[in-house]
């Protein structure tokens, strides 16, 4: 019993040091139209317009997007992390948005960087106000292009494996936290 509380305490220590950060966001797609080579809502074609434009009418703007959270355990740890869900937190523009949970077990080994993709959906139209144009423009910032700014946070809760069960972090951490968009 005293050697598995010793593992746990091993394996929480090194769990608590894990950092998290944004490693990137892609598949971008608004109402079908795909994002990735668009700047500005002007840069859109016709029919991309017109698709954005009809899904605004029928009074849903869907946005999907794939968050890719890094995770490194310091090489310092000598405790591989067993990470077995990470529920989350989006924030946009300070209004939680939507949330969710990856239930993927992931090995986190001292000193490598794990990357989780994270597929998150949510209706623009469902949190924000406005026109056509600055909607996408929120998206466009989300995934990082030159668009208006737009506050973005990510807050998740990590679970870790232990031989005494599944233990979560005691409080939500912040995984990014920042103003993306515009002429920054």
């Amino acid at each position: 019993m005293l050697l598995g509380a010793c593992a746990t305490l091993q394996q929480l220590a090194a769990l608590r040091h894990v950092d998290f950060d944004l490693a990137g966001v892609t598949a971008g797609r608004v109402a079908g139209v795909d994002l990735a080579s668009i700047r500005s809502y002007q840069s859109l074609s016709v029919t991309e317009a017109a698709a954005i434009g009809l899904a605004v009418a029928g009074g849903h703007l869907p946005f999907e997007m794939t968050v890719h959270v890094r995770a490194l355990n310091p090489a310092e740890n000598r405790v591989t992390a067993k990470l077995t869900r990470l529920r989350w937190s989006l924030y946009l523009q300070d209004r939680e948005t939507i949330d969710g949970t990856v239930e993927q077990a992931v090995e986190l080994p001292p000193g490598s960087p794990i990357v989780i993709p994270v597929v998150m959906r949510l209706d623009l139209l469902q949190f924000f106000q406005g026109s056509a144009a600055s909607l996408v423009n929120v998206a466009l910032a989300v995934l990082g292009q030159d668009a208006d700014p737009t506050t973005i946070r990510l807050q998740a809760v990590p679970t870790v494996e232990t031989p005494l069960g599944p233990i979560d972090y005691p409080t939500p951490i912040t995984i990014v936290h920042r103003t993306v968009g515009g002429d920054r």
